[in-house]
């Protein structure tokens, strides 16, 4: 019996871990669904040999994991539990710590959009009191922060050096992978290789990435309440667990020792976890 319950555990393990996986990687496919046309712009590029750089946007998508099967080693070594609490403990934290990856990635997106629109209105108005592109990005560099600062820094000394401005447009678009960066790119590609006047498709493109910011702030704010929704029901019910192991540890030692109490918490525990990858999965957006 002992084995047949382990057997089904860690199968329901395996699978709600690949299930969450697929929607993290289903995430990171959809921030970087442009990737075949930043392909695209850098190939209309003469090829130049730059060093490989890190992305802006960092993913620490294996952190998450590595987190939880040690707090599944430690549960079992150090606290006692048995081997299914442990590992079905062990993937609720790494599940808990998969949707604050998302966060931290979503935060680093709306900043970098929120400095590319503000570039953009200062390159407006260099660009309408009649100086050159060279000029605009000078005094994006003189008031932005980083890390923005940093990436428009690099660029115009590039430019400066003599690098191709369409390659280093393109490859700014390859390591910010959004949207609004390919626009932007782009944008400034088609402008240094045909000319005319920068500043109405840079308004344009400014009025994008602001409805863009908008409507990326509602859908977060409606995922955002799921998600703590499904934090705050997950701690109390250990809360409520926790009161209960003051109250009389005893009889909760002796019922989370016992076969049938371990199979009543580790199925709990084990459906807690199908519920973290069904909220999150329905609070996503499709498109």
């Amino acid at each position: 019996m002992g084995t047949v319950l382990l057997i089904v555990v860690l199968g329901g393990l395996a699978l709600v871990a690949y299930r969450m996986h697929q929607v993290q990687l289903r995430a990171l496919a959809l921030d970087r669904f442009q990737v075949i046309e930043v392909e695209e712009l850098l190939a209309t590029a003469p090829r130049q040999q730059t060093p490989r750089q890190r992305p802006v946007i960092r993913r620490y998508m294996w952190l998450p994991w590595f987190l939880g099967g040690v707090v599944g080693l430690i549960a079992w070594f150090f606290i006692g539990f048995s081997v299914i609490i442990s590992s079905t403990l062990g993937l609720i934290v790494a599940l808990l710590l998969v949707i604050v990856e998302v966060w931290n990635a979503q935060r680093q997106a709306a900043r970098l959009e929120e400095q590319l629109a503000e570039a953009i209105d200062l390159m407006i108005g260099t660009l309408g009191a009649g100086a050159g592109l060279s000029t605009a990005l000078s005094v994006v560099i003189e008031e932005l922060r980083d890390p923005l600062r940093g990436q428009f820094q690099e660029i115009l000394g590039r430019i400066n050096y003599g690098d191709d401005a369409r390659q280093v447009f393109a490859q700014l678009a390859a390591r910010i992978p959004l949207d609004t960066y390919l626009l932007f790119a782009s944008a400034l590609s088609v402008h240094w290789e045909v000319g005319g006047n920068l500043t109405p498709t840079l308004s344009a493109v400014g009025r994008t990435i602001r409805d863009r910011l908008e409507i990326a702030r509602r859908i977060r704010s409606n995922s955002n309440q799921s998600d703590i929704s499904t934090v705050a029901i997950i701690g109390l019910t250990y809360f409520i667990a926790l009161v209960m192991w003051r109250n009389s540890p005893a009889q909760m030692t002796a019922f989370v020792t016992s076969p049938t109490g371990e199979f009543f918490v580790a199925g709990s525990m084990l459906l807690q976890a199908v519920g973290i990858v069904w909220m999150n999965w329905m609070s996503r957006p499709n498109f």
